[in-house]
């Protein structure tokens, strides 16, 4: 059985919703078809939140008013015959009341999660009716009765796979089931979610949970590039990465693939393969346990970055000092994503910045602490890019006029980090996308 996941963009119009039927029903596979929202609906739904936490019901109720209009005249073009148009309406109109509801009650995050999954409850149940329109026989397999986390808000694996399972053993006839991304229950049984880009991650989990034959992730992009298209104007599709190059790009910035998606494919050894809904001949990249060469592979940046540096002569050479640091940023869950250290100073840098206040409180009592916010980490990923000759060098020649705050090298067998200001981030990228690629 293959699992095949398309996000927003992939099903954000009537007839991209059209080829994506069009696509999943092309050959004999047994598949399940992971959905994301359509294109807009979760930032609308956030939206909705945000006022309902406000306490300003009528902006709430006219952007719920607005997201109606929306699906309303998403139907229009879906559908072909009156009949399911109007099942189909009737479905939406059942959810937007839940929506309206929420206007009456007080609002708390637990309802805000029940309010976001709603995208991605219509959008599957739209596509679901539609392929029963075209003669397509197709199973809604309801993620919130097998999709769980743990009391550490992570995906609980083994759980998923049981219940998953369970649920296929009794489906023998149905050869594609459609079923959400993004939504789960939590340990306490409550509706959550996986975070924003989490559809990539239900594809994965549900990859591993039955031992998939193939996972296939479609994007409007075809496939993961050498580098950032958005602000570089020569990229290419790379055709092959291995699971630890595509964790670090993921990682580290490149959008077309949530990061934490790679490791159940990974566990589970279940190839990866990024294609493109609006080019399905494009060969896309394929993400696997081999590596074809030792060339770097490509460039990835993450901004948002936040550097904070501890200076101390008296203490950093001391026994524990570092497990003292790293415990503060432990007690504020809060991830660090490159780290250097000299004889008096260790520096790191994060992405979240909700407690900063707090732990830089709690570093001043180790000594003097400096901070750089709105830095990016550019990140280059190939195969062995550390034990390569010559690639310190270049990277350093594309660089010379970029200012460069801190590097990461040797820590991974696959990337070399450089942070520099958010401001230097797209002369970086063009100037390394020259040297390092000759584009």
């Amino acid at each position: 059985m293959q699992v095949l996941k398309f996000g927003g963009t992939s099903v954000g119009k009537p007839e991209r919703m059209h080829q994506v039927a069009q696509l999943i029903t092309k050959d004999e596979h047994s598949k399940i078809v992971v959905l994301s929202a359509l294109s807009g609906t979760t930032n609308a739904l956030v939206s909705i939140g945000e006022s309902l936490a406000k306490s300003d019901k009528e902006e709430a109720k006219s952007k719920i008013q607005a997201l109606r209009e929306h699906y309303a005249t998403f139907i229009e073009a879906l559908f072909s015959t009156s009949e399911k148009a109007q099942e189909a309406q009737k479905m939406i109109d059942e959810h937007f009341e839940f929506l309206l509801i929420t206007l009456k009650i007080s609002f708390n995050e637990a309802l805000n999660r029940d309010i976001l999954a709603q995208g991605e409850l219509m959008s599957t149940k739209l596509f679901t009716l539609y392929l029963e329109e075209i003669g397509v026989s197709a199973k809604l397999l309801p993620a919130l009765e097998f999709m769980r986390t743990n009391e550490e808000e992570e995906p609980d694996l083994d759980l998923i796979s049981e219940k998953l399972k369970a649920i296929l053993a009794k489906e023998n006839d149905a050869t594609i089931f459609i079923t959400q991304g993004y939504i789960c229950k939590n340990h306490k049984g409550e509706i959550d979610n996986l975070q924003r880009g989490g559809s990539d991650y239900t594809a994965s989990l549900v990859g591993a949970a039955i031992n998939a034959t193939e996972i296939q992730i479609w994007t409007d992009i075809d496939g993961m590039h050498n580098n950032d298209p958005r602000v570089v104007d020569k990229t290419f599709p790379i055709a092959e990465l291995s699971f630890d190059e595509a964790a670090e790009l993921a990682y580290f910035g490149a959008k077309i693939l949530h990061p934490a998606s790679i490791w159940p494919a990974q566990k589970m050894g279940i190839t990866v393969r990024l294609l493109n809904t609006m080019q399905p001949e494009a060969k896309g990249t394929v993400i696997s346990t081999a590596t074809t060469s030792d060339d770097v592979k490509a460039l990835a940046a993450k901004d948002g970055i936040t550097a904070i540096k501890i200076k101390s002569s008296r203490m950093l050479l001391a026994y524990g000092f570092l497990r003292k640091v790293f415990e503060i940023f432990e007690k504020y869950k809060t991830p660090i994503d490159m780290i250097t250290t000299s004889e008096v100073a260790v520096s790191v840098t994060i992405d979240d910045d909700t407690y900063l206040n707090k732990i830089l409180t709690e570093l001043e009592k180790f000594g003097t602490v400096e901070v750089d916010k709105n830095q990016t980490i550019i990140c280059v990923v190939g195969n062995f890019v550390a034990e390569r000759k010559g690639v310190v060098n270049n990277i350093f020649e594309a660089l010379t006029s970029i200012p460069i705050r801190m590097i990461s090298y040797g820590g991974s067998r696959h990337n070399i980090s450089l942070l520099t200001d958010e401001g230097s981030k797209v002369e970086a990228l063009k100037k390394l996308n020259t040297h390092l690629f000759d584009l």
